[in-house]
């Protein structure tokens, strides 16, 4: 069928092959035919051609080799799939001789414009750097351009490259890093956990620990000798509150919602994040997801059981309000019933040891005697861990002594060993029944113990243990080496503390170890003989026997498994093994100092400036004119120039373009900002209009045509020239023409006032800040236009015979705040803001913004003022006197004004106090730029009407201008 000349019989046995592959099976000897059709012209064939290559192509590298020219061509290929496909296979043979044609084809596809294909050159940069690392300086090149992708395909993909290739060039993370952090919650998940691990390890590089504060009283005692002024200067320094970085707060908030994430990877990743650099009080959240992933595979439950495994031994806390959750169930398998048991050992304490220790009971009479004999174990640890149920457990034990499974028995009695180190006194009735068990039990190790324990307390079973001696000498030659080294220890014990009774039976079991066949028994015997019994060749040593063989023994301390894990960072393979494994990065120590945050910072205003230096300029002079008259009268020249050299419709559309890429630029967006910089453009028409009647007119003309644009654009043109020679050749001379001009459009604007009237009215309402806070009557002046633009524009003046309006108080003033800068970011300092509608004292054009300063701190914050601001051109503010300080737990209201130049632009400005500088953005509300009119019932319908009218007026313009 690869033979035929037919593309359907091609590619149904492309696809019989391909699901061969798909089911394990080995289609390589095909090799030979498939590679002939790697040159097909079929785009569906050449697909799955690509697909078998990638997987043979290592196995079959001399034949790949033969159709090499035929990759590289195809990485010219138009479509994005077969680009990347034949960039895959070419990677995929691992011959050194084509390195530089990889490296080359690596350079080209990441600057290709498809990301998918971006994507898979990331993916190549790996493969290349395995197959040759003389090759990585030239790979971090590309690592670096391709750590700058916007695209949430790469980013994944590239930071895998970045931690196999160069894991310590951190500097190339630096100026991506917030970026990272912003497209995390977009990137697939096999990207956000190779992201989430790679920002764990940055972070402890570049931030100091959040978990100072907890340990800020551990060294008081030492400045004992130290002058009360140095002592005084150090408890200051370390009263000092933690802040935490921005960087660090952004990393920690936008991987939060990752833990609701259906990949159990991207949850155990930003868990083990939020464990390694969270502060300790928000580490909490993690618990939940992670019982969560309980209800998963047994694969799943085996990894995130180890993990909180180890958290649980360190922060109990943490997982004890799910304690249930850990509870064993029959169908679990053992791994996991002995994870959970680890777990419920962890978080025993006196408040549910009850209630635990009637769990562990059934687990004892589970038919798993593996996990039976751990939860003996378990029971041994908590009675040793918590001293007020240590007899309740022991009872227990020695209960099941009397079970009828032999391995729980052997169990109980290594633990009853144990926990007889700790307090032996109390329990010699407990070793008498222990020794008549030695008949019974079998299993060497509870056999050991056995005999230890009576060597042990041998002076308080003085009659049991001789008989004891007798029984084990009989048998001596069949026990397992184990209880034959603790015969011998028993014999010598008994030798040195009942010598008339033992001296014999020592004596037999020394011979009896003489000979024995194994060497540490025989080395064992020797030594002892040597020590205990006297004779002229004894040394020095002799004398000490009794203290030797008899000498307080230290009680065992039952430590958890897991509890030498926690240097490896978690969710790790080496955490798993509990060993380094190749290729694991280790954490770092947190920093004394954290380096400089300002190395993350990405300069995006200047990258703006670039980009649109023409539609910025645009933007620039309009708004210069609004409010100076003097910048207005400097600059008229400059704005006719720039319109006689353009038409209207252009200028429209740069217009359009300047308003989105300042809408960019800004830190907060509204989706209304289209219709609201057409009613500014209306604005700027009328304000023209009330400041200076020639030159402003002009302005007027180009700010209408934005909002309007008309397709008629040489009329408009024509018009634009006429209105900018009139202000450039201003002069007394011209004053005639110009107000016979004016009286011609006065009598036109009469004529159409019925018909246009709507759109009059809407200016006349969206202006209203115009008017002084004075209830006063406003005039309203009609603007001089060109003859040629009259009949276009004639429908937006303002109508002269309109009622009086006055601006009033107003009625209603909703007391909603708006954080201006959250407490957290501002390191304790906190602070709101509201709009109170009243007239602002600063300045009849700028808008009241009242600003609430909290102190959430418990110590002063001094010198709170305004620092650096940031604001469009025409932008004004009036601030607030600085304050000198702001109690613990103080606030304090003050009062600033903010001329918006009628829009709502973003005013940006610094929050400073007397060490550190605060980035805030107030942006106001549409409504609050407008004041409060008082109107008759008519003359409100009168307005009403004519709103309507201008919706359904403008409704075709919109069309015009394509919105």
């Amino acid at each position: 069928m690869l033979e035929s000349n037919k593309d359907s019989a091609k590619l149904d046995a492309m696809k019989r092959i391909v699901g061969m592959i798909a089911k394990g099976k080995n289609a390589s000897e095909l090799f030979p035919a498939v590679v002939k059709n790697v040159a097909s012209k079929n785009i569906e064939i050449k697909k799955l051609v690509y697909v078998y290559l990638v997987r043979y192509a290592e196995e079959q590298q001399d034949l790949a080799l033969l159709s090499i020219s035929t990759f590289q061509r195809a990485l010219k290929d138009p479509n994005q799939l077969i680009r990347a496909s034949a960039l895959r296979v070419l990677s995929s043979i691992r011959v050194p001789i084509i390195v530089p044609i990889m490296m080359l084809a690596i350079k080209e596809a990441s600057a290709d414009l498809s990301p998918y294909v971006r994507k898979n050159a990331a993916h190549a940069i790996q493969k290349l750097y395995s197959l040759d690392p003389d090759q990585k300086e030239m790979l971090i090149e590309v690592i670096e351009k391709l750590l700058k992708d916007k695209s949430t395909l790469v980013a994944g993909s590239v930071v895998m490259a970045f931690e196999e290739v160069c894991p310590d060039r951190i500097d190339l993370i630096h100026k991506n890093y917030r970026k990272l952090c912003n497209l995390l919650v977009d990137v697939e998940e096999w990207g956000q956990v190779v992201i989430i691990h790679m920002l764990t390890r940055y972070a402890r590089t570049q931030f100091v620990s959040p978990w100072k504060e907890d340990d800020g009283l551990e060294d008081n005692e030492k400045n004992f000798y130290e002058s009360d002024d140095e002592q005084k200067e150090k408890t200051d320094q370390k009263k000092k509150p933690y802040t935490m970085d921005p960087d660090h707060r952004l990393l920690i908030r936008n991987t939060k919602p990752l833990l609701q994430s259906r990949n159990a990877a991207v949850v155990m990743a930003v868990a083990q994040l939020y464990w390694h650099i969270s502060p300790k009080s928000e580490a909490g959240i993690i618990s939940k997801s992670l019982v969560r992933l309980l209800r998963s595979n047994r694969e799943v439950q085996y990894i995130v059981l180890q993990n909180i495994a180890t958290m649980s031994i360190q922060r109990k806390g943490l997982f004890e309000p799910y304690l249930k959750s850990f509870y064993v169930r029959s169908t679990d398998p053992t791994m996991i019933k002995t994870l959970k048991l680890e777990i419920l050992t962890n978080l025993a304490n006196e408040a549910n040891i009850s209630t635990l220790l009637r769990e562990f009971q059934t687990y004892v009479k589970s038919q798993d005697k593996q996990f039976a004999a751990a939860t003996i174990q378990t029971i041994g640890r908590c009675a040793t861990n918590i001293s007020e149920v240590t007899d309740t457990c022991l009872n227990g034990l020695v209960c099941l002594l009397s079970n009828r499974d032999e391995i729980v028995v052997a169990e109980s009695v290594v633990v009853i060993k144990k926990l007889l180190q700790m307090q032996p006194v109390q329990h010699g009735e407990i070793i008498k029944h222990m020794a008549k068990l030695l008949d019974s039990i079998t299993v060497p190790v509870a056999r050991a113990s056995i005999l230890w324990l009576i060597g042990e307390n041998c002076e308080r079973v003085p009659v049991i243990a001789p008989d004891v001696l007798r029984k084990m000498a009989k048998s001596f030659t069949n026990e397992d080496d184990l209880v034959k080294l603790q015969i011998l220890n028993l014999a010598a014990k008994l030798y040195l503390t009942n010598s008339k009774q033992t001296k014999l039976l020592t004596q037999y079991i020394l011979n009896l170890g003489k000979y024995d066949q194994n060497y540490d028994i025989r080395d064992r015997t020797r030594f002892i003989r040597q020590l205990i019994v006297p004779n002229e060749k004894s040394g020095a040593l002799s004398k000490y026997a009794k203290k030797i063989f008899l000498a307080q023994k230290p009680a065992p301390l039952l430590e958890s498994p897991f509890k030498d894990r926690d240097h490896f960072q978690l969710g790790t393979l080496s955490h798993t093994l509990n060993t380094k494994a190749t290729g694991y990065l280790e954490l770092s120590n947190w920093p004394e100092v954290a380096p400089d945050p300002s190395v993350r910072d990405v300069e995006v205003v200047e990258l703006a400036k670039e980009l649109i230096p023409a539609g910025k300029a645009k933007k620039e002079n309009p708004a210069k004119k609004f409010y100076s008259e003097s910048e207005e009268e400097e600059e008229s020249s400059d704005s006719s120039s720039d319109s006689e050299s353009e038409s209207g419709s252009e200028s429209g559309e740069e217009g359009d373009s300047s308003e989105d890429s300042s809408e960019d630029s800004s830190s907060e967006q509204d989706s209304e900002s289209g219709s609201e910089s057409k009613g500014e453009n209306k604005r700027t028409a009328k304000r023209n209009s009330k400041i200076k009647e020639e030159s402003d007119s002009e302005d007027g003309e180009k700010e209408n045509e934005k909002s309007k644009t008309s397709n008629s654009s040489n009329a408009e043109s024509s018009s634009i020239e006429e209105s900018s020679s009139d202000s450039e050749s201003e002069s007394e001379s011209e004053s005639e023409i110009e107000s016979e001009s004016r009286k011609v459009t006065k009598e036109r604007e009469k004529k159409t006032k019925q018909d246009r009237n709507p759109l009059a009215k809407d200016i006349s309402l969206l202006d209203l800040d115009d008017f002084n806070p004075v209830s006063t009557p406003v005039a309203l002046p009609t603007p001089a236009l060109s003859p040629s633009l009259i009949a276009d524009l004639e429908g937006l003046n303002l109508s002269t015979s309109s009622s009086v309006i006055s601006v009033s108080t107003p009625v209603f003033v909703p007391m909603k705040t708006h954080v201006l800068l959250h407490r957290m970011s501002g390191k304790g300092l906190a602070a709101h803001y509201f709009f109170p509608r009243q007239p602002c004292i600063f300045g009849d054009k700028m808008v009241s913004v009242q600003i609430t300063l909290n102190n959430t701190t418990d110590q002063k914050i001094a010198n709170i003022h305004i620092g650096e601001k940031k604001l469009p051109i025409g932008m004004q503010i009036h601030v607030f006197n600085p304050i000198e300080s702001l109690e613990p737990e103080g606030s304090i209201t003050v009062s600033m004004g903010i001329d918006f130049c009628d829009s709502t632009q973003t005013a940006s400005f610094q929050l400073c106090t007397k060490d550190d500088c605060f980035n805030v953005n107030i942006q106001p509300p549409v409504g609050e730029l407008l004041l409060p009119v008082a109107m008759s019932e008519k003359d409100f319908k009168k307005e009403q009407a004519c709103l309507s009218a201008l919706h359904l007026l403008s409704k075709p313009r919109n069309a015009n201008r394509n919105e």
